[in-house]
């Protein structure tokens, strides 16, 4: 047994060397921070650039990790300017691709701040960007080259912020390193504030599969200060000045709660190297809201904040999809049902022998009913993704659906399984 491992680990080596090796090819250390705005309607979109900017820690892998499989209603990808190959890419969801799916955005035109960041290159590459048509296709929407040596590159020195590191488990490149960021503490409020992230993250590692694996996490409790505390509830005409500007009624829903001040988010995050970022707004409300690969927004005192707090880092972490289709939501026709859902735990039986069909019991019937019979179990359930006809869910309720369950299901613990062994192996 030892001598077929010690072979398998000979011929794996010099994958992994090569890897390696690229990626010191391609990059070296910093990030390069690329700031735009995407401005559109419902049926349009377009890029357009606001800066470039260096910034000094880069919390991901450091060596190159392709794969044509992805997740996300946008990609980027960045290519070697020389040999055309793509050296780094991933995939995201934005506000603004939501925003195209209300009523609001059939009538005018509107712009969303947006960030992306990948390892600073040592050469010029080539930034493009796609976003999924409704056929669920990526076309490409911006394309343009980067030079390194562009002396526009701001490489202003970030302002140092107070932290707490919740969590270490070591290397920022082998682990899946979350910043945590204050939003409407103010200043002698953050005690409370690193109270309430030590909490929301100790019941998030109480279930599966971030149980299991809590010794692959960095968290940092990031001390960012704001004048009052709280946060805008328009509909009350409750305003608040905080420093990340974070605010109910997104798309006039009274519980979500966004913020679309990306820029004052990723500047006050650079002072750490992380991988996700989790907004923690201070306050009793119920709300909140996720966006895949980009950033999770959530209250600290409801009753409810915890299960709120996990379901959304599920949208950010591992892509997983809204399960519910009775709650009031904003969206019109969000989902195309002659398209299979890229997210995991989505389907419209367009293409299920991609999802989680080897999960099943071959005596559970697909469609399945929503049944006593059939409670807890593994199977293709009527209902999800907002509507409660075309698209299915993989149980009968799951935290992606209600606050009721202790934790995810079996489909939604594969995905984020995988989300994991992606940043960490």
């Amino acid at each position: 047994m030892i001598t077929r491992l010690v072979f398998l680990f000979l011929c794996l080596s010099p994958i992994i060397l090569t890897a390696q090796e690229a990626y010191n090819d391609f990059f070296t250390d910093g990030v390069l921070r690329f700031d735009y705005l995407l401005t559109g309607t419902n049926k349009t979109v377009r890029v357009t650039e606001v800066q470039l900017k260096k910034e000094p820690l880069w919390g991901g892998k450091t060596y190159i990790q392709i794969t044509e499989q992805f997740l996300g209603n946008y990609r980027f990808r960045i290519k070697d300017q020389a040999s055309h190959a793509i050296i780094y890419q991933q995939g995201f969801s934005p506000l603004f691709q939501e925003w195209q799916a209300t009523a609001e955005a059939k009538k005018m035109e509107k712009s969303f701040y947006q960030v992306l960041r990948f390892p600073f290159p040592k050469k010029k590459v080539e930034l493009e960007i796609s976003c999924r048509n409704r056929k669920g296709q990526f076309e490409i929407i911006y394309r343009n080259i980067v030079d390194p040596a562009n002396y526009f590159i701001s490489k202003e020195i970030p302002v140092k912020i107070d932290f707490e590191m919740l969590k270490k488990s070591g290397n920022p490149s082998g682990n899946v390193d979350i910043a945590i960021l204050a939003e409407g503490y103010r200043p002698d409020e953050m005690g409370k504030f690193v109270k309430d992230a030590g909490r929301l993250i100790d019941s998030l590692f109480l279930g599966e599969p971030f149980a299991s694996n809590k010794e692959k996490f960095n968290i940092y409790a990031l001390k960012t200060p704001s004048q009052e505390s709280g946060t805008d509830i328009p509909g009350r005409n409750i305003y608040v000045n905080t420093l990340y500007n974070s605010t109910f009624y997104t798309f006039d829903i009274s519980r979500y709660l966004t913020t679309t001040d990306l820029k004052s988010v990723y500047d006050q995050a650079a002072s750490v190297p992380y991988d996700y970022l989790i907004v923690l707004v201070n306050s009793t409300e119920y709300g909140g809201g996720g966006f895949y690969n980009y950033l999770s927004v959530c209250t600290s005192d409801h009753s409810l904040a915890s299960q709120v707090f996990i379901h959304e880092f599920g949208h950010e972490f591992a892509g997983l999809g809204d399960e519910y289709y009775s709650s009031q939501v904003a969206y019109q026709d969000y989902y195309n049902l002659k398209v299979e859902p890229w997210e995991p735990n989505l389907t419209t039986l367009v293409d299920f022998k991609s999802k989680w069909g080897y999960l099943i019991d071959p005596s559970t019937p697909v469609p399945t009913p929503r049944t006593a019979e059939y409670a807890g179990k593994v199977g293709v359930f009527a209902g999800g993704g907002y509507v409660a006809k075309g698209v299915y869910s993989p149980v009968d309720d799951c935290r992606m659906k209600s606050n009721k369950p202790n934790s995810f299901c079996p489909v939604c613990q594969k995905a984020i399984l995988k989300a994991i062994i992606k940043c960490t192996e």
